[in-house]
């Protein structure tokens, strides 16, 4: 327990060192990139520290997971980038926790290559968006009216840490 707890230190440490030289570096103008800050664009969701052990240990390896959860119950929609991140192998972000019956929308960055959303094995439903796609602007939409916990990947990125996973609590 005291290693988790180190690494999630670690990573939480990290981030917070990348955050802050990323706002460093800000100067306005330009486009900063894939336009990302980490957050599912403006959807009101909160970084909060009670991840399920079931999620937490999946993304364990995934890229822009620091050990929380985007809480975004109370919302009808959220939207999940796919191709976040600095070479686009990322899900943006990794871990959201929504109340049943939300739908979440992922949305193709166009970066990283072709990508896709692919439910896992031990997921609640079975869910998936088909080929991969690169296309900047594609959108799968899945809506999630049992509560459980939603693990799934990008198949052709799954080694690179391309994971996600919701958690579906009642409403």
């Amino acid at each position: 327990m005291s290693d988790k707890l180190s690494r999630r230190r670690y990573l939480a440490g990290t981030g917070a060192a990348l955050t802050i030289g990323t706002l460093a570096g800000c100067s306005g103008g330009g486009d900063g990139g894939d336009g990302s800050d980490g957050s599912d664009g403006g959807d009101g969701g909160t970084a909060v520290d009670d991840v399920p052990s079931e999620i937490d240990e999946y993304l364990s390896d995934a890229r822009m997971y620091e050990g929380t959860i985007m809480d975004f119950t109370g919302q009808d929609e959220v939207t999940v980038q796919v191709g976040a991140g600095d070479v686009g192998f990322a899900f943006s972000p990794a871990a959201i926790r929504i109340d049943s019956s939300t739908t979440v929308v992922w949305e193709w960055t166009g970066t990283g290559g072709a990508h896709n959303v692919e439910s896992v094995e031990g997921s609640e439903s079975d869910f998936s968006s088909g080929s991969a796609v690169s296309e900047e602007g594609h959108t799968f939409e899945q809506s999630f009216d049992n509560t459980g916990i939603q693990l799934y990947q990008c198949t052709p990125h799954q080694a690179n840490g391309m994971l996600g996973a919701i958690e579906v609590v009642e409403a």
